[in-house]
């Protein structure tokens, strides 16, 4: 018999939950939020659904890339917060296992839209944070969100934090 000195939680369902793991909404809750949030961008043309960071929190911004495989234009909402002159993001999916395909359409082809709050627009250059740069951005990441780095233990690989350079400051 295995005897574990941690506590044992249990939610709403009857599944088990360890002390101290952050715990998010299901996987259709998260799926459905996303779809809603766009639609209410798209229906307001931008005017909601949109907002800058503040002192603590993390913005909310509308990325368009061009589609890998389609060439098509997809657009996506993200959390960002300012890195002057830059924005960054963080490649977590909901926080689940699959890259989101907005990184691996903004690998393929780093050249993007960024809209704003208040209807600003940016063409941008995409791309990782890797190194020290990497862990300064992801530290202040931890600032806006106490429980990042248990939400990114579930995920099988590293995420990856995004900088989306204005295109005339990129290099």
């Amino acid at each position: 018999m295995k005897v574990s000195l941690e506590p044992e939680f249990r939610n709403r369902t009857g599944s088990r939950h360890g002390r101290g793991k952050a715990r998010l909404p299901p996987r259709w809750f998260i799926k459905t939020f996303w779809h809603v949030h766009r639609r209410i961008v798209r229906a307001s043309q931008g005017r909601k659904g949109l907002w800058a960071p503040r002192p603590g929190k993390w913005g909310a911004l509308r990325l368009t890339t061009t589609g890998r495989r389609s060439g098509e234009p997809r657009s996506v909402i993200l959390g960002y917060y300012e890195d002057e002159p830059n924005l960054v993001s963080m490649a977590m999916n909901g926080w689940g296992a699959a890259e989101p395909a907005w990184w691996l359409n903004l690998q393929a082809d780093p050249q993007a839209v960024v809209e704003l709050a208040g209807g600003i627009r940016c063409d941008v250059l995409g791309r990782p944070a890797v190194g020290a740069e990497r862990e300064r951005l992801w530290q202040r990441w931890r600032e806006l969100d106490k429980n990042l780095d248990s939400y990114a233990a579930r995920r099988p690989h590293e995420t990856a934090v995004v900088v989306l350079e204005p295109r005339a400051a990129a290099k």
